[in-house]
């Protein structure tokens, strides 16, 4: 972040929308049972890919390598946030099965967990998974799956989604217990009857209430673990109907910076601005900034702006890049010594200790 200018730290407090209620599944029969699919879809037998099993012979560098696959896996930080972390697993034939059980808290994924993540999905869980052809993808879990605490529903919710929508197959998520569809979350009620997707957002933020008029944005934010790594942090706002799409109305949002209460910093000083309107064309945004953007030099902009910035607007439909310009000039830097004189793109993984 800039050196020579103050920069203003803000916080975000994501609430969550929990509803009243009570119930655990009973004994029924465990995951591995025959799922039911709709009769108007077909099962396509989970993700098609040409990955093979991890062999456990010893292999140098480049051949282990080329025995895993990155995968980004949903976790909890230690504020409660849902947040991707990009890890290495051994390449699976079936990696949708195979990313839910490095959900499972105690399984497979404590031995890679970052400072201060925590896995979701309660122990002891198993997991099985059905893609539709239909680009719903059918997750079943055994009873220990109602064994979680009601202030991590939503979490569980999220994490399951976003994590298994990160296959380009994968649009929509149903949720089984025991080969059982789910229309509500066994402990909160939270509906789930019409699927899940992105589109239900993550760590939401609920400041404004007022549905009919507002429509839900993800913003990045940048978040901290114990010992000073940062990270970007899916935040979901509501901004008013109109500016829904407007790139202007969200980069002030991003400007605003997150409500002071939980963890979440903004690289951003409160008095940048655009100096245009965000131009748009063929997928590539160009925003032209004041100087006030600028950190350590004239031309040098914090590399966690840049990347809170494109991984933001990214978010938004048909936008692939965008370009960042100051008072029209295109001789710019990141802090970590990348040129933006090209537009930059989103990366193909979030959160890989690169961008």
């Amino acid at each position: 972040m800039s050196q020579n200018k103050k920069t203003t730290i803000t916080v975000v407090l994501a609430s969550s929308l929990l509803l009243a209620g009570c119930g655990l599944f009973g004994d029924e029969e465990k995951v591995g049972s025959q799922i039911d699919p709709p009769q108007d879809v077909s099962i396509v037998n989970d993700l098609d890919t040409d990955e093979t099993d991890v062999n456990n012979e010893e292999m140098d560098d480049e051949e282990v390598s080329n025995q895993v696959s990155q995968r980004e896996l949903y976790l909890l930080d230690r504020n409660g946030f849902v947040v991707s972390q990009t890890l290495a697993l051994p390449k699976s034939d079936s990696p949708a099965k195979q990313a839910l059980q490095y959900l499972v808290a105690g399984g497979p994924v404590e031995d890679l967990l970052p400072n201060g993540f925590r896995a979701v999905i309660p122990a002891g869980t198993e997991v099985d998974v059905n893609l539709l052809s239909n680009g719903t993808i059918v997750a079943d879990f055994s009873s220990e799956f109602a064994e979680y605490l009601p202030e991590d529903e939503l979490a569980i919710l999220q994490a399951i989604t976003w994590t298994l929508t990160q296959f380009d197959s994968v649009e929509n998520v149903e949720l089984r217990v025991n080969g059982h569809k789910q229309d509500v979350m066994p402990v909160n009620k939270t509906p789930i009857t019409k699927g899940l997707s992105r589109a239900n957002g993550i760590n939401l933020e609920h400041d404004a209430i007022d549905i009919m008029n507002t429509r839900p944005v993800t913003l990045y934010y940048i978040g901290e673990n114990n010992n000073g790594d940062t990270y970007y942090v899916p935040v979901t706002k509501r901004i008013k109907a109109e500016n829904a799409n407007n790139y202007e109305a969200i980069i002030d949002e991003l400007i605003n910076g997150p409500s002071s209460t939980s963890g979440l910093l903004s690289g951003f000083t409160n008095d940048v601005e655009l100096l245009s309107e965000p131009k748009y064309e063929n997928g590539l945004l160009t925003l032209d900034f004041n100087e006030n953007i600028v950190g350590w030099s004239d031309n040098t902009i914090s590399k966690e702006v840049i990347d809170t910035i494109v991984l933001t607007l990214t978010e938004q439909p048909g936008v692939d890049s965008v370009a960042i310009t100051v008072n029209g000039e295109k001789d710019l830097m990141a802090s970590d010594g990348t040129s933006l004189a090209e537009p930059v793109s989103r990366p193909e993984k979030v959160n890989t200790g690169r961008f």
